[in-house]
Formats: C-alpha cells, structure tokens, sequence
C-alpha cells in the first residue's frame, strides 16, 4: 500500500498507486499502518519532513469501504450481485456463488443459515463431480461480513439487505477482490 507526501507535508493514502512523488510501500495491514504512524516512519522513507495524521489508519479503512462497496454496487448492476435470503441460498445451494456476505449487524442466526447453504451446495457440486475426474474440487463458498446492513443496502440499493451473493463474471471477481483486500487489512495479524 502507497503513501505520499502532498505539497503541504501531510501524507495521504495512494490505494490506486498513481499519484505523483516518491512514495512510501507498507504491507496493506492496519496494524503497521498505525505503528507507522505511532513511530512517525514517513519522514524516513520519503527522505523529507512529512506528518502523518493519527487517523490515518481509519482513513485508509473508509477508503477501502468506499472502494469495495462502489465496486459491489457495479457488480449489481452487471448482474453479478444477488441481495436476498431467497436469490442467496439458490446460489450458494447450486454452487454458482463465489462468495456471500451476511450483514456484520444480521442475526447470528442468518450466518448459520448461509454457511449451512454454502455447505450444501459444495457438497451437491463434489457428488455431481464424482464421476468426472477432470473437474477441480468444488470449494465452499466463502462467507465475509465487513458491511453493516447500511452499508449493504446502500450499495446494493435495496432496503434491509443483509444477506447478498456475489456471483461469477469480472465484475464479481473484482468486487469480491476489493472486499477482501478490505478484510486482510482489517483483520491481518488479529488471528
């Protein structure tokens, strides 16, 4: 993950790497974003005085919120996104669903359910596959919950979303890519 300098000292997040100047790279982990920023590391690496503001680290995170739901909301509208226990539990049964989000707000209930679904539908895949030696294993769909149920039903504009399914195509696949960039930076070193 890229910092800058801008013109008046203050470092910035560079997430698309492409903004002009020397930059610093850290690993993309909010815990060493914020150590950097605790140690005042910048300066350092850009070879100039540079401050860092104390909420940096949140920055970056609204960032990549901001990143992984406008690209979720362009896979709903290709067609690659399905919001809805009814849509949702059909993909993740017939194993068509690369992934599936649950609301970090929804009912521990309804994660039961989907990874229940999940389940099944790999299951279903691998016997389908049993006599077809060429086909790679069926993997379980993976489950992610970095949104609250605001943030799903806003991005894939619909009321009370809290379960949705991201499907294949390059507009799932990139969705489904920004997300767990969003995840691993969250998440990295707290497990």
């Amino acid at each position: 993950m890229r910092f800058v300098a801008g013109p008046d000292g203050q470092i910035v997040p560079d997430l698309k790497a492409n903004l002009p100047g020397r930059g610093v790279w850290l690993k993309p982990q909010r815990a060493i974003v914020d150590e950097a920023v605790r140690r005042k590391a910048f300066s350092k690496g850009l070879k100039r005085p540079a401050e860092a503001p104390d909420d940096l680290g949140a920055q970056v995170d609204d960032l990549l919120v901001h990143f992984a739901l406008g690209a979720l909301g362009m896979a709903r509208k290709a067609g690659q996104c399905l919001a809805g226990a009814g849509k949702v539990e059909s993909a993740l049964r017939n194993g068509s669903a690369l992934a599936a989000l649950h609301a970090s707000d929804g009912a521990e209930d309804g994660l039961r359910k989907l990874r229940q679904w999940a389940h099944s539908g790999a299951e279903a895949a691998a016997y389908s596959d049993e006599d077809d030696k060429t086909s790679e294993t069926t993997k379980e769909a993976v489950i992610l919950r970095p949104f609250t149920l605001d943030q799903l039903s806003l991005a894939l504009g619909a009321n009370h979303v809290i379960h949705a399914a991201i499907m294949q195509g390059g507009a799932g696949r990139n969705a489904l890519t920004r997300i767990t960039q969003l995840v691993a930076y969250r998440d990295a070193g707290s497990g």
